[in-house]
C-alpha cells in the first residue's frame, strides 16, 4: 500500500465508486461477500487497491495545501515541477490556530513579529508522494485563497 487506507467514513462516502470498481475487476456483490467471509486478507488488499486508487486521484489534482500550528503557517503551492512554501512565523506568544489569534495576524502582518520566508522545493522521484506527506504531516488541501493572498502581498 502506497498511501493509506480509506476510512470506513470515505468507504461510505465512495460506496458507488467502489462498486465500480469491483465490477471492473468482475467481482459481484455476491463474489465480494464472499470474498469478505472466505479470503479476508483477499478483501484486505482490494481495500487497500482502492484505496490508492482514490488518494491518487486526489494527489493529482490537489494544488494547494496550507499547515497551521501554534506559531507559524506554511502555505504550499504545488505547481508541475517544484513546491513554493510561503512560510510565516510569529515571535510571540499568538496561537495562530485560534479565531483571535489569526485575526492579530491578520490585523498585524507587518508588525515586527511576523517573519515571512518563501522557499522552492524540487519534488523527489514521486511527487505525489510529497504531497501525501505534507497531508500526513497536518496539512490541509485548500483552494489557495490564503496563498494567493500572502503571495500578492509580500511578492
Amino acid at each position: 500500500m502506497k498511501y493509506t487506507r480509506l476510512t470506513k467514513e470515505q468507504f461510505e462516502e465512495l460506496h458507488k465508486e467502489f462498486i465500480n470498481f469491483l465490477a471492473t475487476q468482475s467481482i459481484t456483490g455476491d463474489e465480494w461477500e464472499g470474498i469478505k467471509a472466505n479470503k479476508p486478507e483477499v478483501a484486505e488488499q482490494e481495500l487497500d487497491v482502492f484505496s490508492d486508487l482514490v488518494w491518487e486521484g486526489v494527489l493529482n489534482k490537489v494544488e494547494f495545501i496550507e499547515h497551521i500550528s501554534p506559531q507559524q503557517i506554511h502555505l504550499f503551492h504545488l505547481k508541475e515541477e517544484n513546491m513554493h512554501l510561503i512560510a510565516i512565523k510569529i515571535k510571540n506568544p499568538i496561537d495562530l490556530t485560534t479565531t483571535d489569534g489569526f485575526n492579530w495576524l491578520r490585523e498585524n502582518l507587518m508588525d515586527d513579529d511576523v517573519e515571512f520566508l518563501q522557499a522552492k522545493k524540487e519534488y523527489s522521484e514521486d511527487k505525489n508522494t510529497d504531497k501525501f506527506k505534507l497531508i500526513e504531516q497536518g496539512g490541509v488541501i485548500t483552494k489557495g485563497e490564503l496563498f494567493t493572498y500572502m503571495n500578492k502581498l509580500i511578492n
